[in-house]
């Protein structure tokens, strides 16, 4: 099986790339590499970059695992609210570069990160999990409710809305957009910019300033698929 994620060190930055030659879906296999990934970064206490391929940062879950439904899916919708989680308290600062269109389970990986930088063009980004028939998992409404501007709370979850890469940024999914061929050599400046931060008090005002949505996306996951969950 080929590998999804690349990941290479630069001083005190990870860039992991993520690659599937397609849709670059949230699969099972994503997930175990992309959390591997991230113990290193942990383990050395490095500054993340995630990054997509060119023209897509992610559609979200893989469709195939969803479409078997029951345990396949739970487990599926779970690792992803997993990710979240542990994205929303990282240790260190964790940057999104936005290769292209984000969608679903990849846009609600955009509200998990500390800084995100889009591309400017004709990229969609959005949850479309109610217009292709879904009903938003609860952790997904509380990801959503905290991190997008409030004007756009309902817009988006509720309607569907997709925004452009500029309108992502008034909606809260992006901080900023750049020209594509600029992307990771702005990314790699928020990243290094972030270097001065003392990061365990980083990381303790991170958890103070989530704490509220850290435990409304937890008590959502548990909503969806029962307490004890997270433990497992």
């Amino acid at each position: 099986m080929d590998k999804l994620i690349n990941f290479q060190q630069e001083g005190a930055v990870l860039t992991i790339q993520w690659d599937d030659g397609k849709a670059n879906a949230v699969s099972p296999q994503l997930l175990v590499e992309l959390n591997a990934a991230l113990d290193q970064a942990e383990r050395d206490q490095l500054i993340v970059i995630l990054a997509g391929r060119p023209g897509r940062f992610s559609a979200g879950f893989d469709l195939q695992v969803m479409g078997q439904g029951d345990a396949a899916m739970a487990q599926l919708v779970v690792g992803g609210a997993k990710l979240a989680l542990r994205l929303l308290n990282f240790p260190t600062p964790v940057i999104m570069a936005c290769t292209g269109h984000g969608l679903a389970m990849g846009g609600l990986l955009l509200l998990s990160a500390d800084y995100r930088i889009g591309v400017s063009g004709d990229y969609k980004i959005g949850l479309n999990e109610v217009a292709i028939g879904m009903t938003m998992p609860w952790f997904g409404v509380e990801l959503a409710r905290g991190r997008l501007a409030p004007a756009h709370f309902n817009r988006a979850v509720n309607n569907a809305e997709i925004y452009s890469s500029e309108g992502a940024v008034a909606a809260g999914f992006l901080d900023r957009v750049c020209d594509a061929q600029d992307l990771m050599a702005e990314a790699m400046a928020v990243a290094t910019g972030f270097e001065k931060l003392k990061m365990r008090a980083h990381h303790a005002t991170k958890l103070r300033t989530r704490q509220q949505l850290l435990e409304a996306v937890s008590r959502g996951v548990e909503l969806d698929f029962g307490k004890g969950v997270l433990q497992s």
